[in-house]
């Protein structure tokens, strides 16, 4: 169940449209939905501000379409991420409002109510080129939340001088997603140049040293820079959902 869906069960019983009890049906039948390899959450979205997500490693894709199916009839929108190009391609045939993503290994389909927008923008920022797969997740993820979104790629310390350049902009940002494998300095920089939260990615890019993005996750939860999030290694999805969280929190305190 939305907060949209909420809030029309409960002026249909403010209006006299609908009596107490058949509203307290709807939301009892409305939090989960088992089926025989999976318990849906539908009141995600009311206690958290976003639906569940599918995480598409180890499912099969009659599972990815079956839970899709569920999500959409309740009036969800759907994302999975991880996917594979044989999931993406059948939720593309089930679903002509779909949209995959080959490089992020994603599919978004719209729900019947949209996200609330939150405010913006995300800044999503890459070390390199190689970092772009784990950067468009986040992308992805960011537009399935309703968070704009400006990117800024292959800027890494390298040639820093390609980020400086760029640095009216970064403090222009609500919230920083800084994807980086290799030596994984560079959140440490951005965190030095914003005010505004700075979500560390690490990304299993580099050579044997760089011990399949080891080495960068260490750097980025050893950041000189104080207050930078870290998330997992290659963990795109999860960076922007901390991001979403941050803004979501700060939209709330906002005077009405």
């Amino acid at each position: 169940m939305t907060p949209e869906q909420a809030r029309v069960l409960l002026g249909q019983v403010a209006r006299g449209d609908a009596t107490v009890e058949e509203v307290l049906a709807a939301f009892v039948q409305a939090p989960l939905e088992a089926t025989d390899f999976a318990t849906i959450d539908h009141h995600r979205t009311l206690r958290q501000g976003f639906p569940e997500v599918i995480y598409g490693a180890g499912k099969t894709v009659e599972q990815v379409v079956g839970i899709s199916e569920r999500l959409l009839a309740r009036g969800h929108g759907v994302l999975l991420t991880r996917a594979t190009g044989e999931m993406q391609q059948q939720l593309l045939t089930h679903f002509p409002d779909a949209v995959a993503h080959p490089v992020a290994r994603t599919v978004r389909i719209p729900g019947a109510t949209a996200p609330a927008p939150l405010p913006g923008p995300v800044m999503i920022v890459t070390a390199g080129t190689s970092d772009l797969p784990v950067a468009d997740e986040a992308h992805e993820t960011a537009i399935a939340l309703g968070m704009p979104v400006v990117r800024v790629t292959d800027v890494g310390v390298a040639g820093i001088h390609r980020l400086l350049s760029r640095s009216a902009e970064l403090r222009q940002a609500r919230a920083v997603i800084v994807v980086a494998g290799m030596d994984g300095a560079l959140p440490s920089v951005v965190g030095g140049l914003v005010s505004c939260p700075v979500i560390a990615v690490p990304t299993s890019v580099g050579y044997g040293a760089a011990f399949a993005g080891v080495a960068p996750l260490l750097t980025a939860l050893n950041s000189c820079s104080a207050g930078v999030v870290v998330v997992n290694i290659d963990n795109g999805f999860g960076a922007a959902m901390a991001a979403a969280r941050f803004l979501s929190a700060d939209e709330r305190q906002r005077p009405q």
